[in-house]
């Protein structure tokens, strides 16, 4: 069943996030106002080494208090390819370089209230660059065996959207690969 947009208009705007209301009518009819929150999009990289190990940082988050073990990520830049911003996230963030990267999964995280596209790439093999030059990122860079996620994941370890989606799938491939 489709909602229709009657329309649109903006009540707040700044360079990372946008709230709009939307006049909705849904299919029984109902017509309301709904908030429409619109992000700018970002992109994930998951790197593996050839040992497995995933590249992850350790941080914290001021909004929700909390730490923890997050893939590279961050915001596209206008002009950049999502796959241009997640190898130069990884740079950034973490000192390292990564080479050919492909496209791992797309995901809407809550599209029932925002519009906050997730490009998650897959690079396989990186080397160290130099210490990273986002000085504000995390506490830590290790290499996670990907065979530890799981648990990391039960533990509320990782709790990030974009890491999420990105570790799930590394792990779905896993599962099924050679199948």
């Amino acid at each position: 069943m489709r909602w229709t947009v009657h329309g649109e208009r903006q009540i707040y705007k700044n360079p990372w996030v946008n709230l709009w209301l939307a006049d909705v009518q849904q299919p029984d009819g109902l017509r309301l106002e709904h908030h429409v929150v619109r992000m700018r999009h970002l992109a994930v990289a998951a790197v593996l080494d050839e040992r497995s190990r995933v590249l992850m940082m350790w941080r914290h988050r001021f909004i929700t208090d909390t730490w923890g073990w997050e893939l590279p990520m961050g915001l596209i830049e206008p002009g950049e390819t999502p796959q241009q911003t997640a190898a130069r996230e990884v740079e950034e963030e973490t000192g390292w370089r990564v080479g050919s990267m492909k496209p791992l999964v797309y995901a809407q995280p809550a599209n029932g209230i925002t519009d906050s596209e997730h490009h998650v790439f897959r690079a396989d093999g990186a080397h160290y660059a130099g210490p990273p030059t986002e000085m504000n990122e995390s506490d830590r860079i290790e290499w996670i065996e990907l065979t530890q996620v799981r648990a990391m994941i039960d533990r509320r370890e990782v709790v990030s959207g974009g890491s999420l989606v990105g570790l799930l799938y590394l792990l779905l491939d896993e599962a099924t690969s050679g199948r």
